[in-house]
């Protein structure tokens, strides 16, 4: 009896530990570590940064305004957790980084105000205004706004257009700053949705996207089908090119928030791009120093459980396990922690069960990656560069897939599933 006593308690107290544990992450995620390593990163940062350039032009952008309030929506998609009780907010800056970072987002936003209103369509540069464009209707929510299918009267080309409200919230500004300093920067990258041009007035900002088909998280939620392994192939390796991208020539990581199927978009011809980078974070010294917003249920062990807390210092490999998730989930149709009900069940079991895994139903190659992306101790978890390499993403590039076709197969079943 006494033994029995004896292990109650013992499990009683190990509940009531990991209890505290995911409380911890709780108050962790609710503010922004600023720490003063920001002095390092402020002075070892070039003066003047370089401007970025238009869509296939040669100009310089340039201007600056307050940010937004936003709207958010918490559309995490079908069969996932409930994660709308996890509030997140932004805790108070060093007063020496907000002084730079208010620099630097005017500076920034000067360089893209000289750009407002100029769109580019292939060759074409027209200058418009917002009365050119007619909307279409909705498109979806970003980060920190709504989407809209647009049209632009004078040529009838259509586009997706991100529309933010202004204010005077600093942390919603950097956000959108961090939207257009991507997008328009990556203009030389086929596997990131391009920019077609801004338009910011006094009361909104809008980028002007190019219009893609559909995201794989409407997809799957519409045409109640997993993805074949072949389109997933494909789909993998224009994600993991346009992460590696992102990473190496603009040093942007996602912290799990953006490497989900809601953002991984198709056109009709069959092409895959990324999407959305409104709270990417830029790398510094190689890891991210933040402990900002991030999806619970694409989040990866060290970012819940940080091996030191009080340096809770992460990379890419965050990354990496957002996509094992999110390839776990495409595979099969399925959200890989579908019967939990809250944040904290799927926080549970990211902790304390072993890591979602593929049956023999798929390749060997399929399960080796996503069994490499879904390694629980982050020092062991690949890099893109590795991940490159790997049998699957070269299997999947040399073979002939036609996207395109199975896009027109799955747009039909969409449109009979679409809600009325």
């Amino acid at each position: 009896m006494s033994c029995d006593i004896s292990r109650f308690k013992m499990s009683s107290t190990s509940s009531q530990f990991f209890l505290n544990k995911v409380d911890e992450l709780q108050k962790r995620l609710m503010a922004e570590n600023r720490s003063l390593d920001a002095d390092k990163k402020n002075r070892n940062q070039d003066s003047s940064p370089r401007r970025p350039r238009m869509l296939g032009t040669g100009m310089p952008l340039t201007g600056s305004f307050p940010a937004q309030n936003p709207s958010r929506s918490s559309s995490e998609g079908r069969r996932r957790p409930n994660m709308s009780g996890m509030q997140l907010d932004c805790g108070a800056r060093s007063p020496l980084r907000g002084v730079h970072d208010s620099a630097e987002i005017d500076q920034k936003i000067e360089e893209i105000m000289k750009q407002s209103g100029i769109l580019t369509f292939g060759e074409r540069r027209i200058l418009s205004t917002v009365e050119d464009l007619q909307p279409e209707g909705e498109l979806g929510h970003g980060t920190c706004g709504q989407v809209t299918r647009m049209r632009h009267k004078p040529t009838d080309n259509f586009m997706a257009v991100k529309q933010m409200r202004r204010s005077g919230n600093k942390e919603e500004n950097k956000r959108i700053i961090m939207d257009l300093d991507v997008v328009i920067k990556s203009h030389d990258c086929p596997f990131i949705v391009q920019c077609v041009g801004t338009f910011i007035t006094k009361s909104e900002v809008w980028i002007c996207m190019e219009l893609m088909y559909t995201c794989l998280d409407k997809l799957l939620k519409r045409t109640r089908q997993p993805v074949p392994e072949k389109i997933l192939g494909k789909i993998t390796v224009a994600t993991v090119k346009a992460l590696h991208y992102l990473k190496e020539t603009h040093g942007v990581i996602h912290r799990g928030k953006y490497v989900k199927p809601s953002n991984i978009l198709l056109d009709q011809k069959g092409n895959v791009k990324l999407c959305d980078f409104g709270i990417s974070g830029r790398l510094v010294d190689s890891k991210a120093k933040t402990r900002s917003a991030g999806c619970a249920a694409y989040m990866a062990p060290e970012r819940i459980e940080p091996p030191d807390p009080t340096r809770p210092d992460y990379d890419i490999r965050a990354d990496v396990w957002s996509l094992g998730i999110s390839m776990v989930e495409l595979a099969t149709g399925e959200f890989p922690y579908k019967n939990c009900k809250t944040d904290f069940e799927v926080l549970t079991k990211v902790l304390q069960e072993d890591p979602p895994q593929l049956g023999i139903e798929f390749s060997m190659d399929l399960r080796s990656f996503v069994k490499d992306c879904l390694t629980k101790d982050c020092k062991k978890r690949p890099k893109y560069r590795k991940l490159l390499e790997h049998p699957l993403i070269k299997r999947s590039e040399a073979e002939h897939v036609d996207i395109e076709a199975w896009v027109a197969d799955m747009s039909q079943l969409m449109e009979m599933n679409r809600p009325s």
